[in-house]
């Protein structure tokens, strides 16, 4: 394992050549990205139209670049029901993810117990790549590990697929 920092992870974000795949396995994150937003979420303030079409305008450039080059990106959350104040937040802005051309998928934590998944949250490009993140408890990044080990790199591609055929597409699921 590598660590590597978050411009280089998300450099692959750009340059991986056919598909990238996401889980995301906890039910708060504390990225300093998000936390306006939530909070304005939370205290049930509107967004501004200007500043939210600002901030999802990357997302969206750098997806539709990925959807014209035939490139797939596929998320999978797996969350605890009923779920967080957090996950419901994510849950709202999944729908712009999808518009931006992701395939979402929703997978309650509680259908989840037969499954071996690894023990964090990565990305994996090209079937060649994982780039986990380190989180501490309360959900800040710590830091990030990247590898090219195909053991890691299988048994990481076998928990991701294993977990989305069971998991929910995002228009099927309503947070609970």
């Amino acid at each position: 394992m590598e660590p590597i920092t978050e411009d280089r992870r998300d450099q692959y974000l750009s340059t991986y050549r056919r598909e990238a795949l996401h889980l995301e396995m906890r039910d708060v994150y504390a990225t300093d990205i998000e936390r306006d937003r939530f909070h304005t979420w939370l205290r049930g303030e509107p967004f501004d139209p200007a500043a939210e079409a600002a901030w999802w305008r990357p997302w969206f450039d750098l997806m539709s670049a990925n959807v014209v080059a035939g490139k797939t990106l596929r998320r999978l959350r797996i969350i605890s029901e009923p779920v967080t104040d957090y996950i419901r937040f994510e849950w709202l802005d999944a729908a712009q993810l999808v518009a931006a051309g992701e395939d979402v998928r929703w997978l309650p934590r509680h259908t989840a117990s037969t499954l071996l998944l690894p023990g964090n949250d990565f990305w994996l490009f090209d079937d060649e790549t994982v780039a986990f993140t380190h989180f501490s408890g309360d959900g800040h990044v710590l830091g990030h590990e990247m590898t090219i080990d195909p053991h890691v790199v299988g048994t990481c591609k076998t928990a991701f697929e294993a977990a989305w055929r069971i998991a929910i597409p995002h228009d099927d699921y309503q947070p609970v």
